[in-house]
């Protein structure tokens, strides 16, 4: 009897030294791990949410870019951190959904060694390509490298652009050279100065060159037209039926963070992310934004793990 009281006061006294840390929290800086070099669309949106959540919860927000491994490194790094709120993963299908099956070696599990904690929103991809190149549509791009087998190449910054780009190739029976990048904006500067021919790359920045004229957009990646692009047909309109490619951002912890600090991260990041002001800054960059509970998000990522599963196989892409 003695030992289970013990237990329990010893149990008891646990969860009230818990509760207190979580409301004292934060007392130090929280950092965003970015799993992208700096300028690419999660580092974009790491730094709009870190100037808002910073006054928010009174303390400053650190952004932190862990390029390499096409997210991979990003989620190990925050995976071996210490479970008390102050490191935080900028979650992106990349490390969460798509490594598992492009890597045979990723150390994690994106399930079992995170916590979620809310849903940011989704990227939309565009295929662009070099606007000196004689493509204005998919069809030119398979009929140019059917002509001209072996001389297109595709940038990747990340796994959504591996992906989109052997599906592609795969569904047009063509010949496209693989050229792999940590990271999105110094692929796109290869295919503005012509040493990469084209690239499946998010809006956020994308959009610029592609307004600027140094890329030419060819569709989107998504099912349905984007607002932002309304004129640019999907894949599927272009002759690619029934592709459909979303890829999605959120914000992770390690497993075992306490519920308080999850919950008192989602209630002061939610409104946030809902506010018209962070609305129109995501619009901007061409990101839908929307937030979630941590459940919700919890079971996205389960989700999206059986999907990306799917079209790595159907892509026919072997890990690495």
């Amino acid at each position: 009897m003695r030992k289970f009281v013990l237990i329990v006061v010893a149990a008891a006294t646990a969860l009230f030294s818990a509760a207190l840390y979580a409301e004292d929290y934060p007392t130090r800086p929280i950092t965003f791990v970015n799993p992208f070099g700096a300028g690419s669309a999660s580092d974009t949106l790491c730094r709009i949410l870190a100037d808002k959540l910073g006054p928010a919860i009174g303390q400053p927000i650190v952004v932190e870019d862990k390029p390499g491994v096409d997210g991979a490194l990003s989620a190990l790094f925050v995976h071996h951190q210490p479970a008390d709120g102050y490191t935080l993963l900028m979650a992106t299908n990349s490390p969460l959904s798509a490594d598992p099956f492009l890597h045979k070696n990723v150390d994690y599990d994106p399930i079992k060694d995170f916590t979620p904690v809310t849903r940011i929103g989704s990227f939309t991809l565009m295929l662009v390509v070099n606007p000196k190149l004689p493509i204005h549509s998919v069809k030119d791009l398979v009929a140019y490298a059917k002509a001209n087998p072996g001389k297109l190449s595709f940038a990747s910054g990340n796994t959504a652009g591996i992906v989109a780009g052997d599906m592609l190739a795969k569904w047009a029976d063509i010949n496209l050279i693989h050229v792999p990048y940590n990271s999105t904006p110094p692929a796109l500067e290869d295919i503005i100065a012509g040493r990469v021919s084209m690239m499946f790359a998010d809006f956020t920045t994308a959009m610029p060159h592609v307004k600027a004229g140094a890329l030419r957009a060819l569709a989107v990646t998504r099912i349905k037209r984007s607002s932002l692009f309304p004129d640019l047909p999907t894949m599927d309109e272009a002759g690619v039926k029934g592709f459909n490619l979303d890829a999605w951002a959120g914000l992770v912890a390690p497993a075992g963070t306490p519920p308080d600090i999850v919950a008192k991260l989602n209630k002061t990041l939610r409104p946030i992310i809902d506010s018209p002001d962070v609305q129109a800054k995501f619009k901007n960059v061409g990101f839908e934004g929307f937030s979630s509970t941590p459940a919700e998000l919890g079971d996205y990522i389960k989700s999206q793990l059986v999907e990306w599963k799917t079209m790595v196989q159907q892509a026919n892409i072997q890990a690495d």
